[in-house]
């Protein structure tokens, strides 16, 4: 008996998509229910500044989005949650390269491969850090607060999103381009609590990301904003030097932010989210109001730039971590 070449193409379609197996099958579906993005730390932080917008920017691509914070191990809970969750496109993650060099670097005993069970997706943004102080701490510049610290050991310590992460390395690594002896880090569960710590008087030096928020609190007086450690100054806050300015030369750092799934996502699944992810970054609008967050949209960014960048960070910071004796486990 002959088909019809409609017919003959229909049972041909049908034979195909049996073929190609049920993983196949649920990414022509996807997404036909809410999607979970996974946060790293707890609100207040950068990931919680670009997330949440993020979240509602794709509805229009991706359908709900809801957004869970899990902190922890500087980031590597949430991570590690995602890359053992079912790699349908229903759990992703926004993450940054400042865990993937915790895992890679800071632990004998990682709690996962991020590299091998991470599947990048779409790159986000770069962020940078700030050095901060309480407004009692009597300095206005990076030198007169190194100054300070030399001259009051043991006196002041200095706290981060936690033992590990980029903002914690930032802190140790201007503690070695300085000299400083004796300044004792205090990590916390996210930058939101060090940063209400410093506003309290509990912590007298923080070095968070840096944000729209904490630029508020630097102009509102409850912080002083005294360097960011990106290469350039920042587009909304013109008026505070970078560390390399402030008399610090190779006080640079930055991280990645991007979206990342679990490995072995189907290739549809990865390219409908970076899709999503090209769409919200394609509005004038949206991208500026990441720059108005203070951090640098990245809409052209390829993941093998995002490799090139873990590769350069390792062979930068592994000397570092090998000096200060910093471990996780």
């Amino acid at each position: 008996m002959k088909l019809a070449r409609r017919e003959f193409l229909g049972v041909a379609a049908g034979a195909a998509a049996l073929a190609s197996g049920p993983r196949s099958a649920a990414a022509a579906l996807y997404p036909d229910r809410p999607i979970r993005l996974i946060l790293p730390f707890p609100p207040g932080g950068v990931f919680d500044i670009i997330g949440r917008p993020w979240a509602d920017k794709v509805k229009t691509s991706l359908g709900t989005v809801f957004v869970d914070n899990q902190p922890g191990a500087g980031g590597s809970l949430a991570a590690q949650l995602v890359a053992h969750a079912p790699a349908d496109g229903y759990t992703i993650f926004l993450g940054g390269s400042t865990i993937h060099l915790t895992e890679m670097i800071l632990r004998e005993h990682p709690l996962l491969d991020p590299m091998k069970e991470l599947a990048p997706v779409s790159m986000v943004a770069i962020t940078c850090y700030a050095i901060v102080v309480n407004p009692a701490v009597p300095v206005h510049t990076l030198g007169e607060l190194v100054a300070y610290v030399k001259a009051n050991p043991g006196k002041l310590a200095f706290g981060s999103a936690g033992t590990g992460t980029l903002n914690h390395l930032s802190g140790e690594l201007l503690k070695s381009l300085t000299g400083i002896a004796d300044l004792p880090h205090v990590p916390y569960r996210g930058a939101g609590p060090a940063i209400a710590d410093a506003i309290g008087g509990q912590i007298p030096i923080i070095v968070p990301a840096m944000t729209n928020q904490v630029l508020e609190f630097h102009r509102t007086g409850k912080l002083r904003l005294l360097a960011v450690t990106n290469p350039t100054r920042i587009a909304i806050a013109p008026d505070i030097p970078t560390a390399v300015e402030a008399g610090v030369p190779g006080l640079v750092s930055q991280q990645v932010l991007g979206l990342f799934a679990p490995a072995g996502t189907p290739k549809p699944i990865i390219a409908q989210i970076d899709d999503a992810n090209h769409r919200a970054m394609a509005d004038a609008a949206y991208r500026q109001s990441l720059v108005d967050a203070a951090v640098i949209p990245v809409p052209d960014w390829k993941i093998e730039q995002f490799d090139a960048f873990m590769s350069s960070e390792l062979a930068r910071w592994t000397p570092l971590v090998k000096t200060i004796g910093v471990r996780l486990d």
